[in-house]
């Protein structure tokens, strides 16, 4: 196989955000450090020297994609990533944007997070095997939470009941509280959460992206590379994940993922240290 890893990475974090300004106080989740190196370096550090991956292409937001390669283009460059403008809107316009410069020798594309920073080279190897066999292949892990179905239930204002209090005050002595309703309980049993990477054999995802391009294919239902392929009436198979390979969505995501890393490579350090001692002990 050779595989083109995409790594999207266009999107502006906007629920990593919440409560910012838009200011100073907006961050670039992708380019904070994480254990001192940015995260999406971290995403693509995760298949530079796997045998099978031919090309990783990362795709970034088209309105910064010059300060981008100003600040970055020589360091991936020399790594061999090839930077391209992603979409202005969906995550799928994204990776079509990356999709045109595949090299043609390439056999499957991968598509992950570069939101993801923590997967295991174990995990990444399990996917990649199984697109020996089939067609599209992503990770998942079983779902712990119980599942409720929920519909809206309007908002409920609560707070500074008493009367004069309220005529002196008027709203400000209240708090709106937003309310939903459970359904039902959803049954977890056959449920599993996706994560990435996502790996699709190079002439599914053509035909899955032409057919966008000439509108055959509903994109409100799309979520993720392995829900395109469902749409073509394809088969998707599902290996095991990993409850570390988290998705830095908020700012507490990133404090897990840092610990976690953090961890990580002491352990790693504390290994190495033991290989020297006993290499030096032979000697």
């Amino acid at each position: 196989m050779k595989i083109a890893v995409i790594i999207p990475a266009a999107g502006i974090g906007k629920r990593f955000n919440e409560g910012a300004d838009g200011g100073d106080g907006a961050v670039n989740k992708l380019e904070m450090p994480l254990a001192g190196k940015p995260v999406f370096l971290r995403a693509i550090e995760l298949f530079q020297h796997h045998h099978d991956v031919h090309q990783v292409i990362l795709a970034v937001n088209p309105q910064s994609i010059g300060e981008f390669k100003l600040k970055w283009g020589d360091k991936l460059g020399f790594m061999g990533v090839k930077i391209v403008a992603g979409g202005e809107k969906e995550r799928w316009e994204t990776v079509q944007k990356a999709l045109e410069v595949v090299d043609n020798v390439c056999t499957h594309v991968a598509v992950h997070d570069a939101a993801r920073p923590l997967a295991s080279g174990e995990m990444i190897e399990r996917v990649f095997t199984a697109c020996e066999r089939h067609d599209a292949v992503i990770p998942g892990v079983a779902v712990n939470a119980t599942l409720k179905k929920v519909e809206d239930a309007g908002d409920e204002v609560g707070g500074a009941d008493d009367v004069i209090a309220d005529a002196i005050l008027g709203g400000a002595g209240k708090v709106a509280v937003h309310v939903q309703k459970v359904v039902e309980t959803v049954d977890r049993r056959d449920v599993i959460e996706v994560q990435t990477p996502q790996v699709v054999a190079m002439g599914l995802m053509q035909k899955a992206y032409a057919l966008i391009r000439e509108g055959k294919i509903d994109m409100s239902v799309v979520t993720d590379d392995a829900s395109l392929v469902e749409a073509l009436g394809e088969d998707v198979y599902v290996v095991e994940g990993e409850a570390t390979n988290l998705k830095i969505t908020r700012a507490a995501d990133a404090e897990i993922a840092e610990a976690l890393l953090e961890k990580r490579e002491a352990s790693q350090r504390v290994e190495l240290a033991k290989k020297r001692l006993f290499d030096d002990e032979e000697d």
